[in-house]
Order: C-alpha cells, then sequence, then structure tokens
C-alpha cells in the first residue's frame, strides 16, 4: 500500500487498545481514571503492508516495538481517553508514514578545489587574529 494514503480506518483490525492509569500530577482525577492509551498494531499479520514495508518498519522502528514484537504508540495527553486514543492513532499513522517511506541513499562527494582553499585561507586568517592578540615578550622578536 502507499504509504501516503494510509489511514487508521485501514489499520484497525490489526489494533489493539489498551486504557491504563496516567500517573503523574492530576489529583483524586488521576489516580482513579484509566485515561493513558496504548495502541499495539500487529504489523507481521497487516495484509495491507508488502514483506519490504514489514521489513522496513521492523528495522526503523525497533525502539517502539512491544516485548510480543508489535508496534506501540503511547498517549497520555489529555483527561479523557477518546482524545488520548485519537492522539495515539493519529500518531501512528505519522509514524508508519515516516518509516515507509523509501530515503534516496547519499552519495557522498568530495569538497571542491575553491572550497578547500577558502578554508585554508580563513584557517590562515583566524590564527594570525590569534597570533596578533598574544602578549609579545623579548623571545618573540
Amino acid at each position: 500500500m502507499n504509504p501516503e494514503r494510509l489511514a487508521i480506518e485501514h489499520l484497525r483490525p490489526w489494533l489493539e487498545v489498551r486504557f491504563t492509569r496516567s500517573g503523574g500530577p492530576g489529583g483524586q482525577h488521576v489516580n482513579k481514571v484509566s485515561t493513558r492509551a496504548t495502541l499495539l498494531f500487529d504489523f507481521q499479520d497487516c495484509d495491507i503492508l508488502t514483506q519490504t514495508q514489514k521489513d522496513r518498519l521492523r528495522q526503523r522502528l525497533k525502539t517502539r516495538m512491544s516485548r510480543d514484537g508489535r508496534l506501540r504508540v503511547v498517549c497520555r495527553k489529555t483527561r479523557t481517553q477518546a482524545a488520548n486514543r485519537t492522539i495515539a492513532e493519529e500518531r501512528l499513522v505519522e509514524l508508519l508514514r515516516d518509516a515507509l517511506k523509501v530515503r534516496k541513499p547519499r552519495r557522498p562527494t568530495r569538497p571542491t578545489r575553491a572550497s578547500r582553499e577558502r578554508r585554508l585561507v580563513d584557517k590562515h586568517r583566524r590564527g594570525e587574529l590569534k597570533q596578533s592578540r598574544r602578549p609579545r615578550t623579548s623571545t618573540d622578536a
């Protein structure tokens, strides 16, 4: 599937949503309401992704994988489950779009002759400036 056309509706069959307590400041509300949304996306079983895309996701998003190999996105920004779920879903889609982009390979280049000469002239000028700041002693003459 084209990553640019990816939408959360396409991914729902492979999503699991969990809500847990958020923690942090907020007093009594945060201690008794489970508002933190955790999305788990099982991309290995996802039919709309090619094997190449799955490999690319595994490589680029390995730090966001859960123990069972699912992609994990967490949101605890707001005080409601619905808002946190929506934010997490938007984050997941953006994460997938970015990870699935085919990046152009970097072609190493060399500095031009003129840029090397400019660099050396600047270095020489800088060295002279620093040397002119030094106090003169009798051994420098």
